[in-house]
């Protein structure tokens, strides 16, 4: 169940990746959303099961899992959703303004580039 699981993390992030790189602003939400999740289950997944006892003796051990990554992860989840509330308010206000979804080439950065490259030759 744990390979499943780490499987799905990487899915998860190599996906949440890719949409971060894409120009248009509801798929670089998406993204870091789907990093947001990726991480969360990551954390759940490193809390794994309760273990045996460090000790080899006769007396069972905990039978309860660490609750410090679920307390992370539910920390985690209540922060992600703010941050993708105020990413989806920013969006639609650019939309609104510019009528359109996808980030424009910023011009300056390009200015500052070529006159790097000039002062370098």
């Amino acid at each position: 169940m744990n390979l499943g699981l780490a499987a799905l993390v990487g899915i998860l992030f190599s996906v949440g990746t890719y949409l971060l790189l894409q120009r248009t602003l509801t798929r670089i939400v998406i993204g870091i959303a789907l990093l947001g999740h990726a991480a969360n289950l990551l954390l759940l997944v490193a809390g794994g099961r309760a273990g045996r006892p460090p000790l080899i003796t006769n007396e069972p051990g905990p039978a309860f899992v660490d609750p410090l990554p679920q307390a992370l992860a539910l920390t985690a989840i209540v922060i992600a959703f703010g941050a993708i509330a105020l990413l989806l308010t920013l969006a639609w206000r650019s939309f609104v303004l510019h009528g359109e979804d996808e980030v424009e080439d910023d011009l300056e950065d390009r200015r500052i580039g070529r006159l790097a490259d000039g002062a370098r030759e």
